[in-house]
């Protein structure tokens, strides 16, 4: 058959359109493809453990490549100084002024809580990321310590969005890194090593291993990946407390520090899987800890990074955390922002990044301006109680107020010229204590299991003996 040249370009440009159709399409299909989201928190360690906030003993190398490939900001907060409302909080998007649970145990006993006496678990009403993002159309994963409802409650993560769920429901069973056994989606799973006594199944490496085969098995859907680490939450017991096993610190000491090193490690495998599956630029992480450190650890590492307080406080130390972001050409990369938000503002940071909306009534804002590198305006005020003992802070701009009980006067800092939270200046700031006073009446609602105290109780959180340098505001 002899064509013409009309003909025969016309059958050679069909060819060629044809050999490109799959390719554009391939491409059109992944630019419409929602960014997978990864939230990675460790339990208990403190801003001061990891290299890039200015640690020297503790090996953190893929916090320290994050924050060089990514974002690292040097005022996020968690929303509590302890595990149980950190993780309402940043569920929910509900400051601890307003979440469902604001301590580890109520003051009152929640109807139906049996054995569970004090543990408030999430409501059905309550809105969580996890349900947020399924409902975009994400498959959901949780991997680690839940904490907000035990088996058969309101509370359990597959009534609030989870489709998959490995690891602890209970706080306190997530203190035994040597059960016999875990929770995956509502049913109890053997680890059989641990058996009679047995330590051969580690229980924070089954949990890793479990996060993995999940993003294996949902790599071509967008995907909620939730790791709430165990590590380094006492009791500090590890497999190997390499490579600090020749460190001339007390045994919990190295084992602590190992433990953040392992914890770190396993974010490097997940990292690691993104790449090798072809995922790395279509998924942003986020890596933080649930609240500030232990007292122990304030001398040998510095764990609180000369801030005061610890764990279970409100000062700067039981609150600031390490948080560091990582988009590859989204984030910008190396940079190091001061801009101050909360464990609150993720869900409605997660509900515009997968292009959801966001419920309204939350106290949390979505920072995705920020993340990628454009200006936002700061939040008016950031608040938060803690309940053992019961006291407040809020923050305006550079100053931050405390105060213990409701009758109790407010200390005020300047965060910008004292992050270390060593001379009050109240009495220069009359007009700023008197609208902060406003707020911490007007931030909360009231509920019976976690009334505010008219005065402050026993147990005041100490100061650290030594406040070495301060980490940069």
């Amino acid at each position: 058959m002899i064509w013409t040249r009309r003909e025969w370009m016309r059958r050679v440009g069909l060819g060629v359109a044809s050999l490109a159709l799959p390719r554009l399409a391939s491409g059109s299909a992944r630019a419409r493809r929602k960014p997978n989201i990864v939230f990675v928190m460790l339990d208990d360690a403190g801003i001061g453990d990891f290299g890039c906030y200015g640690q020297k003993k503790i090996r953190t190398p893929v916090m320290d490549r994050m924050a060089a490939e990514g974002m690292r900001f040097s005022q996020c907060y968690t929303g509590s100084p302890v595990c149980g409302p950190c993780r309402c909080i940043l569920m929910t998007g509900l400051h601890s002024g307003h979440c469902t649970r604001r301590g580890n145990r109520a003051k009152a006993n929640p109807p139906g809580a049996g054995k569970d006496r004090g543990l408030v678990p999430l409501r059905t009403e309550d809105r969580t990321v996890a349900a947020l993002l399924k409902k975009a159309g994400y498959v959901t994963g949780g991997f680690g310590k839940w904490g907000l409802g035990n088996a058969g409650t309101t509370g359990s993560p597959d009534k609030h969005g989870f489709d998959d769920f490995f690891g602890y429901l209970d706080q306190v069973h997530a203190h035994d890194y040597y059960t016999t056994w875990l929770w995956r989606n509502g049913k109890r799973v053997a680890l059989k090593g641990n058996e009679s006594g047995g330590k051969k199944q580690y229980s924070h490496d089954v949990i890793a291993e479990a996060a993995m085969g999940f993003i294996r098995a949902n790599k071509d859907k967008p995907l909620f990946l939730y790791l709430p680490y165990t590590l380094p939450h006492g009791k500090y017991v590890v497999p190997d407390d390499a490579p600090y096993s020749k460190e001339p610190w007390p045994q919990q000491h190295r084992n602590y520090a190992a433990m953040i090193t392992r914890a770190d490690r396993d974010v490097g495998r997940v990292l690691g899987l993104l790449k090798e599956l072809g995922l790395d630029e279509d998924t942003i992480v986020f890596y933080t800890s649930d609240n500030g450190p232990n007292p122990p650890f304030l001398k040998t590492f510095d764990s609180a990074a000369g801030l005061r307080g610890t764990k279970r406080s409100l000062y700067e130390g039981g609150i600031r955390m390490p948080m560091v972001v990582r988009w590859p050409g989204k984030v910008p990369a190396g940079v190091v922002s001061d801009f101050a938000w909360t464990f609150a503002d993720f869900l409605p940071t997660a509900a515009e990044i997968a292009g959801a909306r966001a419920p309204e009534g939350l106290d949390g804002m979505s920072v995705l301006p920020t993340l990628l590198g454009k200006p936002q305006k700061p939040h008016e005020s950031l608040y938060w109680e803690f309940h053992s003992p019961f006291h407040q802070a809020v923050r305006i701009g550079r100053l931050k107020g405390v105060r213990f009980g409701t009758k109790m006067p407010l200390e005020l800092y300047d965060l910008k010229a004292d992050p270390a939270e060593k001379s009050n200046v109240a009495a220069s700031h009359p007009d700023v204590v008197r609208r902060m006073e406003a707020l911490l009446k007007t931030a909360r609602s009231d509920t019976p299991y976690w009334p505010a105290l008219p005065t402050r109780r026993a147990g005041k959180p100490k100061r650290a003996r030594k406040r070495p340098k301060a980490a940069g505001t």
